[in-house]
C-alpha cells in the first residue's frame, strides 16, 4: 500500500500546484500585442481615462496587470527606437545603445529574442512596427507587412488647431495618406496579418510565437468617421495637469524644436488639447477593434488554451499633461505603459502595483520557452511575480532617463526628476499625488527624502555604466 501511495505522489503533486504548473510543462504558444504611444492611462478597466477600449478590458480580466511598468527612457528623440532596441536585445537602456548602430551584428551572432525564440522549436512571425535597423526578415521564419516607422504625415497636422481659424487637418480624410497609405488603414492591416497567420497554424505541431505591432496610435491620429463620432468634442475632459505651458521645456528638450511638441500650437488651449485628445481616444478605440479580431481568431484557432498573451506599449504620451504633446519627458503618463498578462494558470482579474519594465516580456517568453537567459539580458522573467503575489519586484528602484537632459528614480512611493542642464530638481509623493502636480524639492522637511533618493540615482547611473554627456539631439520620429 505504501509502495502505491509513493507512486501517487507526483501526480498530487503536479495537481496541487495547479493549471499554473502544467501549463510550463511544454512550450506554450506567445501571443504579443504592442501598441505605439499608449499610456497607462488609456485602458478603461484602469479608471483613469474616458475611452472605450471593451476587448483590452476583457483581457484585463482574463489576466493579471502590473500596473506599475516602464520604459527605462532613451538616447534619442525617437523614444520608440530606444524601447524596441532594449525589447529586441533585451540589453538596458545605455547598454542597447552601444549596440544600436551594430544591430547586424547583434542579429547575426543570433541572439535577438525571436532568435533565441525561434532555437527553441518557435515560429516565429512578425508583423507591422518593426524600427530595429536589421533586416526582420532575416530575424523571424515568417513576416506579413512590415513598418519600419510612423506613418507618413503632413505640414496641415502640426500647430493645430488655432483659436477662431478652421482646422485644416482632418483625422478621417483618406487622402491625407498616413495609416491610409496602401488602401487600407494600418491597424487593420496588421490585424488581418495576425489573423491569417493564426489560421494557417491551426494544423501546425509548433508553437509559434507571434509579435503583433502596432503602429496606433502615433500620431498622425487618423481613424475612421466613427470612431471620431463616439468623441464629441463635449466629451473629451481636460487633463488634470493641464498647462498652458511647461515651464522648463526649452531646458529639458521639449520646446519648438521638438516634433511631438509642435504638434499643438504655443501656448496649449484648453480647445487645442481637447482635439488631440478626441482623436487619441478614437484611434485607440479603434485599434482596441483591431485587437478583439486578433483575440476572437486566436479563440477560432483552437490555440488559445495554450496561449500565453502579453499587451503592453512601448511608452506612453502626454497629450496634454503638464503642457505637453510627446512622450520625452520623465512624468509618469510618458514613461509609464499597461503591461496585462493573459494565460494558462495566469492569475485572473489581478492587479499588482510591483514595479516591472515593459522589456521584461522578452525574458520572461524565454523562460516559458525554457530558454535559459543569456548573460546579457538585463530585464527579469515575470513568472515568479505570476505565482506569487507577495513576491518582491526584481527592481529596488526604476531608472529614467533621457538624452543627457533629464534623469529620474521612483522608489517606495517617491519621485525624484533632475534636469542635469538646468539645475532643476523635482520630488513627488506619488502616494498622495499620483498626478505628479505638487513638487515637494524645496520643502526642507523632505530634505532627507531628496537626498536619499539623490544617493539612489547616483547608484543606478553607476550600475548602468551611464554615459558620458553628450550634445543634445533635437527632433523625434
Amino acid at each position: 500500500m505504501l509502495r502505491f501511495f509513493l507512486r501517487l505522489l507526483p501526480g498530487f503533486a503536479l495537481f496541487a500546484m495547479g493549471s499554473f504548473a502544467r501549463a510550463e510543462a511544454g512550450k506554450p504558444n506567445v501571443l504579443f500585442l504592442f501598441a505605439d504611444d499608449l499610456t497607462y492611462e488609456a485602458v478603461r478597466a484602469f479608471g483613469h481615462t474616458d475611452i472605450d477600449t471593451p476587448n483590452l478590458d476583457r483581457l484585463v480580466r482574463r489576466g493579471t496587470t502590473f500596473r506599475r511598468c516602464y520604459n527605462m527612457g532613451s538616447w534619442s528623440p525617437a523614444v520608440c527606437v530606444a524601447s524596441r532596441a532594449m525589447l529586441i536585445t533585451g540589453r538596458h537602456v545605455w547598454d542597447a545603445a552601444a549596440v544600436h548602430g551594430k544591430m547586424d551584428a547583434e542579429r547575426e551572432s543570433g541572439v535577438l529574442w525571436p532568435q533565441l525564440l525561434s532555437k527553441a522549436g518557435y515560429q516565429t512571425y512578425l508583423t507591422g512596427k518593426w524600427h530595429i535597423p536589421t533586416d526582420a526578415t532575416r530575424c523571424f521564419d515568417e513576416v506579413g507587412t512590415v513598418r519600419q516607422g510612423m506613418p507618413a504625415t503632413t505640414p496641415l497636422a502640426y500647430n493645430r488647431p488655432l483659436e477662431g481659424q478652421p482646422d485644416p487637418w482632418r483625422a478621417d480624410d483618406t487622402d491625407l495618406g498616413g495609416y491610409w497609405q496602401g488602401g487600407k488603414h494600418w491597424s487593420e492591416v496588421t490585424a488581418e496579418d495576425a489573423i491569417g497567420f493564426l489560421s494557417r497554424s491551426k494544423t501546425s505541431k509548433k508553437p509559434f510565437f507571434m509579435y503583433v505591432a502596432f503602429n496606433a496610435p502615433h500620431d498622425p491620429r487618423q481613424s475612421p468617421r466613427e470612431y471620431l463620432d463616439r468623441y464629441p468634442i463635449e466629451r473629451i475632459a481636460l487633463p488634470r495637469t493641464f498647462r498652458p505651458e511647461y515651464a522648463h521645456r526649452d531646458g529639458i528638450g521639449c520646446g519648438k524644436g521638438l516634433r511631438d511638441e509642435s504638434l499643438a500650437p504655443f501656448p496649449r488651449t484648453e480647445h487645442a488639447v481637447r482635439v488631440h485628445r478626441r482623436e487619441y481616444y478614437a484611434l485607440i478605440t479603434h485599434l482596441d477593434t483591431q485587437i478583439g479580431r486578433v483575440l476572437d481568431a486566436l479563440e477560432a484557432s483552437g490555440k488559445a488554451a495554450n496561449t500565453w498573451i502579453f499587451f503592453t506599449a512601448d511608452h506612453g504620451l502626454a497629450v496634454g499633461n503638464h503642457g505637453l504633446m510627446g512622450k520625452q519627458n520623465m512624468y509618469d503618463h510618458s514613461v509609464r505603459v499597461p503591461f496585462i498578462v493573459a494565460g494558462p494558470g495566469v492569475p485572473q482579474n489581478e492587479q499588482s502595483d510591483r514595479a516591472i519594465y515593459l522589456q521584461d516580456v522578452m525574458p520572461t517568453t524565454l523562460g516559458l520557452a525554457g530558454v535559459e537567459k543569456p548573460k546579457h539580458v538585463f530585464f527579469h522573467d515575470l513568472r515568479p511575480l505570476l505565482k506569487d503575489a507577495q513576491a518582491p519586484s526584481p527592481y529596488p528602484a526604476v531608472y529614467g532617463g533621457y538624452l543627457q537632459l533629464q534623469r529620474s528614480v521612483t522608489q517606495d512611493g517617491w519621485k525624484l526628476i533632475h534636469y542635469p542642464k538646468i539645475g532643476v530638481k523635482r520630488l513627488f509623493d506619488l502616494r498622495k499625488d499620483p498626478w505628479e502636480m505638487r513638487d515637494l524639492s524645496e520643502d526642507t522637511a523632505l530634505a532627507p527624502q531628496l537626498d536619499r533618493l539623490e544617493q539612489q540615482l547616483k547608484q543606478l547611473q553607476k550600475d548602468l555604466g551611464e554615459p558620458e554627456a553628450k550634445s543634445p539631439q533635437t527632433g523625434s520620429l
